[in-house]
């Protein structure tokens, strides 16, 4: 129990809780709780933090346990990098937006592709039909890709590519584009998302089984390893976890769990830890509840440099630093009133800031209504700045640290984290537990009590259950994509069907099945098949043809 001055803390609370707070009422409208649903006190305090130890769990920036930071300067060496998430119809039109972009400042490029692409579909596949270039770009080729980064120079800016179930193969079609461009595998930089365990939990854009999921994964780690070492091989993605609609320590402990999941599977491959998972990184959410994001990253980055050494024996340092990206909350974005969006989503690129991010995505504020326009998307992007820029908070590192709040949520969202842990493992790990239907049922019930809260008006949504406004209309500016842009890509696709070497693909194809039918790294075939012309379709029906198909089970 702390003193002050002969006097308890928590004694002295006490009375002013009764005295002093209690004397005046609380709002009639009041629900002190974060966006996670979790009651805040009034006042926190010394008492709240007396099991924290400053050396032990908070320490120096760039030191073990990293809880203020993975480097010792954070932004007073170098700022965040300031990534957009683009794409949109064909790879031409979305070349022009990234140049858009780069010439305003831009510092990395970040893909989003269309959900043909997402799923292993070719755009002439009766299933694309209607899909093609409407949620991000069309890629089926190598071809694609090339138009993709024309006049972009890879050996000099960082790819972020939003890719999951086929990440190996639009991985293939960059480092051939690169290739092409004589840029070497060693020069390129970047991340494939390639997260297939938070498809099962949230986002279901899956293709194949888990087991044999994780198989291509771990050929991709050691490939990259050995060939690219530049590149981040998993991006280890709570973000699509928490816009399904999990809590913050939902999206804490199941990232990591997940992240725990791929270590695990790398060392059952073969592969010593500190040879792969310096290339590990982490996407994070940032949702609107300010001190709950803070304290959720700096919680991250605590936990996973204390499993790293301490469950996995790593090392090196640069295997201890959970490295992460941040998008602001694409959930948290209303179609009414939607230049409040801007507003929300300043704050959550703050909270991310605040919370030592090394990277950084800002969402348009047209994003819920329709891919974003330019002027929406430099809106965005110019937050970013103005906060690097005008705002002062990049002088000094982990400036909220110390405060009674943020030290008591950090160690309190860690310590849920380990409660999960501990499920997760009864369960028998995290593919048992995908199987079961455990966090599919967890995020399905933090989901449903979220969105009765804002129905029943315990939670304050400006714009749509408060400070309506009748006169209220979507009159707003919006990026339509024209039906002839499928059209061409369809024809473009076939006619690249048509005028390639058909023996030189039979022969990579069969390569390919024979790799994935053993046990030999997959990416030297999938790397040949794309030299071939192969698409992402065709590719992904070999695989498909040796490792089957998911099909969830309905748990109700």
């Amino acid at each position: 129990m702390r003193k002050m001055q002969g006097k308890s803390f928590s004694e002295e609370r006490k009375r002013w809780l009764e005295e002093i707070y209690g004397s005046t009422p609380e709002r009639g409208d009041s629900n002190f709780t974060t966006v996670s649903s979790e009651q805040v006190e009034p006042l926190y305090g010394p008492d709240d933090v007396e099991n924290i130890d400053y050396f032990r769990d908070i320490g120096f920036p760039g030191e073990y346990p990293f809880t203020r930071g993975i480097r010792g300067n954070m932004y007073r060496g170098r700022l965040w990098t300031m990534r957009q998430f683009s794409g949109f119809g064909t790879a031409k039109d979305t070349n022009e937006r990234y140049h858009y972009l780069l010439e305003r400042g831009q510092t990395g490029l970040s893909v989003a592709f269309d959900m043909p692409t997402i799923m292993g579909k070719d755009s002439d596949d009766p299933l694309s039909n209607g899909e093609v270039g409407r949620c991000g770009v069309a890629i089926d080729s190598v071809v694609d890709m090339q138009q993709l980064f024309d006049g972009i120079p890879l050996d000099k800016i960082t790819t972020s590519m939003t890719i999951n179930a086929p990440a190996s193969i639009l991985l293939a079609f960059y480092l051939i584009t690169g290739e092409r461009k004589g840029v070497g595998f060693d020069e390129m930089g970047g991340t494939i998302q390639n997260d297939i365990l938070k498809e099962y939990m949230a986002q279901k854009s899956f293709i194949f089984p888990p087991r044999e999921s994780m198989r291509i994964i771990t050929d991709i780690m050691k490939f990259c390893s050995e060939h690219v070492p530049k590149w981040n091989t998993i991006s280890i993605s709570g973000y699509h976890i928490r816009e399904a609609g999990s809590t913050a320590a939902q999206e804490l402990a199941f990232t990591l769990a997940d992240g725990m999941a791929y270590v695990e599977a790398g060392i059952e491959a073969g592969m010593d830890v500190d040879e792969f998972a310096p290339r590990l990184s982490f996407f994070f959410n940032s949702h609107l509840d300010f001190f709950e994001e803070i304290a959720k990253y700096r919680a991250a980055r605590r936990i996973w440099s204390r499993v790293m050494k301490e469950k996995y024996g790593a090392r090196k340092k640069e295997s201890l630093l959970l490295r992460f990206h941040t998008q602001t909350a694409g959930c948290s974005l209303t179609a009414q009133q939607p230049d409040n969006n801007i507003v929300r989503t300043a704050f959550e690129a703050l909270a991310a800031v605040f919370g030592g991010t090394q990277s950084l995505h800002t969402n348009s504020m047209d994003e819920v209504l329709a891919l974003p326009t330019e002027k929406a998307v430099e809106i965005a992007l110019r937050t970013q700045q103005i906060i690097a820029h005008e705002t002062g908070v990049s002088n000094t590192i982990d400036p909220l640290a110390g405060s009674y709040y943020l030290e008591y949520l950090t160690s309190k969202l860690e310590e849920e984290a380990y409660k999960y842990f501990d499920e997760i493992e009864q369960q028998g790990g995290v593919i048992n537990a995908i199987e079961k239907g455990y966090f599919q049922h967890l995020i399905a019930d933090a989901a449903y009590r979220y969105q009765m809260e804002i129905e029943r008006g315990k939670r304050v949504v400006v714009g749509v259950n408060r400070y309506v406004n009748e006169e209220d209309s979507l009159d707003i500016e919006i990026l339509k994509i024209d039906e002839e842009v499928e059209h061409e890509q369809v024809e473009r696709v076939r006619s690249l069907k048509r005028e390639r070497d058909a023996s030189e693909v039979k022969r990579t194809a069969l390569e390919l099945e024979r790799r994935a039918k053993g046990s030999e790294n997959l990416m030297p075939a999938i790397l040949d098949c794309v030299r071939a012309h192969m698409t992402e379709g065709e590719i992904t029906d070999v695989l498909k043809g040796v490792f089957g198909e998911y099909k969830e089970v309905p748990i109700f």
